[in-house]
């Protein structure tokens, strides 16, 4: 099922993928999981955030559900895996259990999150935030793209009701407990030498924007002492993340920036910057942005998501099937889902790791084996069973 993904949204001069929420490859990737849905009878739903649910059975508020799943979209220039691989398994592995004969005595559900990257309007897991009302409609209506063109306009195009958005309490009411399979985001199952591990934490991780201000000028005209460049402490911004992150023991990226007017022959009057930072302790986290903010500079926390210690008894549950003989590694990681944000909605929640043979993701070179794919399906596959039982 991943062959058909592989040229959605895929630029040819990188092997990247560029699928941003509700662009067209987006809508392409929507439509390629409806037909999977269609050709396996499930009950396909869209809720009023966009998220889209496969229901083998009929889920309801008083009959709610074992779901698995992920997201089909991408950072930018991103790769196959990330994502895409839990939808794909979720489909498989249903597969699977319709071939054992399972009878699932709950209601089986795939879902499809929508913008979980937030590559387009910069909060992430935008999907599963509106769903369970952690966004503000009002708020996520008026993000813009790097277009200008905010999501309420760009729901309006897709052919959605905008002002519908947010919290769906009678979508999040079926959902009984998630479980996400994602390709991880680092070595531990290398250096573990398992194909498959359980999620045990999710770091807790936010984005600020920073913005500072100068004068726009001549780049050629302008003598160095009578110049107000912003570039100079953005500069000064991005080294003192690095020592700052160095000290407090977490990690922080400047991973996008937008200098206006953006000409080369220009001194900037305005260069934003976007600060992801994450690490193990919350309070070093915040202390770090506390660290960088300087006088004369905006800073605008734009998502936060705190720690989430998924549910114990279930994640030690998912190791013992999952693992086989031998109970399957639980890890922490630093990158969002999700699931994460399920959890902290009082989600009981969970999530399967398949392993990375280099650790690099949301990069062209994010890789999984074929056989430990698979091995990540059979082990989806005996979780989605024991939990419907």
């Amino acid at each position: 099922m991943l062959e058909p993904l592989a040229h959605i949204g895929r630029d040819p001069a990188t092997g990247g993928y560029v699928r941003d929420g509700w662009s067209d490859a987006d809508m392409e990737l929507r439509e390629w999981f409806a037909g999977e849905a269609e050709r396996r009878g499930l009950d396909l739903r869209e809720d009023r955030n966009g998220n889209l649910w496969a229901w083998w059975g009929s889920a309801s508020r008083d009959r709610p559900g074992v779901v698995t799943g992920s997201h089909l979209d991408s950072v930018r220039q991103g790769g196959a895996y990330d994502g895409p691989l839990g939808v794909v398994s979720a489909f498989a592995a249903l597969d699977i259990l319709r071939r054992r004969g399972t009878k699932p005595s709950v209601p089986l559900g795939v879902a499809c999150f929508t913008d979980e990257e937030g590559a387009r309007f910069g909060v992430p897991c935008m999907g599963s935030r509106l769903l369970t009302g952690v966004l503000e409609p009002e708020r996520a209506l008026a993000l813009t793209d790097d277009s200008g063109d905010t999501l309420a306009g760009v729901l309006t195009k897709a052919g959605r009701a905008p002002y519908e958005i947010g919290r769906d309490d009678e979508t999040l009411a079926m959902v009984g407990t998630f479980v996400e399979l994602h390709v991880e985001q680092g070595r531990g199952l290398v250096d573990e030498g398992r194909p498959v591990g359980v999620g045990r934490a999710i770091w807790p991780h936010g984005r600020w924007r920073f913005d500072f201000h100068g004068r726009a000028d001549h780049a050629g005209s302008t003598r160095l002492a009578d110049r107000d460049d912003p570039m100079l402490p953005f500069a000064r911004m991005v080294l003192a993340a690095r020592t700052a992150a160095e000290a407090r023991g977490v990690v922080a990226t400047v991973g996008k920036v937008r200098v206006s007017p953006g000409n080369a022959n220009a001194i900037p009057g305005l260069v934003s910057a976007w600060l992801d930072a994450r690490g193990a302790d919350e309070r070093a986290v915040r202390d770090l942005v506390t660290d960088l903010a300087q006088a004369g500079v905006e800073v605008r926390e734009e998502s936060w998501t705190p720690v989430v210690d998924f549910d114990v008894a279930l994640r030690e549950r998912l190791a013992r099937v999952a693992g086989g003989d031998t109970p399957a590694p639980i890890l922490p990681t630093g990158a969002g889902h999700d699931a994460g944000i399920l959890a902290t909605a009082g989600v009981p929640s969970a999530m399967l790791f398949v392993r990375n043979p280099t650790g690099v993701s949301h990069s062209p070179a994010e890789h999984a084996e074929q056989a430990d794919c698979e091995a990540g399906v059979i082990a989806l596959a005996d979780v989605l069973e024991d939990l419907c039982r």
